[in-house]
C-alpha cells in the first residue's frame, strides 16, 4: 500500500491540498465509491432531519466513510488523507463531489 505524500507536507492552502487530494483519488472506481457514499450520506441527513428520526445522524460518518475507505484500501491502494488532515479531506470530499456531480471531473 502506498503511503500519502500528505504525511511530511504541510498545505499553504485548500486548493494547495485539493491537488494532492485529486491526485490520491485517480482511480474511477475509488472516486465512484465516494461519491455513492456521499448521496446516501445526504439522503440518509434529509430523511433523518425530515423524519425526526434523529438516531440515523449517528449512521453518517459510517456510511460515508466506508464507501471511502473501501474506495482506498480496496481500488486506490493507498491510506486516506483523512487519517493526517481530517478537515482538509472532509471539505474536499464535498468539493470533489461538486465536481463529479457538474462533470468537471469523470464518473
Amino acid at each position: 500500500m502506498k503511503s500519502a505524500s500528505a504525511n511530511n507536507e504541510s498545505f499553504k492552502s485548500l486548493s494547495d491540498f485539493y491537488v494532492f487530494y485529486l491526485k490520491e483519488h485517480s482511480n474511477a472506481m475509488c472516486r465512484r465509491l465516494h461519491f455513492v457514499g456521499s448521496v446516501l450520506t445526504l439522503l440518509v441527513l434529509f430523511y433523518a432531519l425530515f423524519s425526526q428520526s434523529y438516531g440515523w445522524l449517528f449512521c453518517l460518518p459510517l456510511i460515508g466513510y466506508s464507501f471511502a475507505w473501501i474506495g482506498h484500501f480496496v481500488f486506490e491502494k493507498n491510506k486516506p488523507a483523512t487519517f493526517k488532515h481530517p478537515f482538509y479531506s472532509f471539505v474536499c470530499d464535498w468539493m470533489m463531489f461538486k465536481d463529479i456531480f457538474i462533470g468537471k471531473i469523470a464518473w
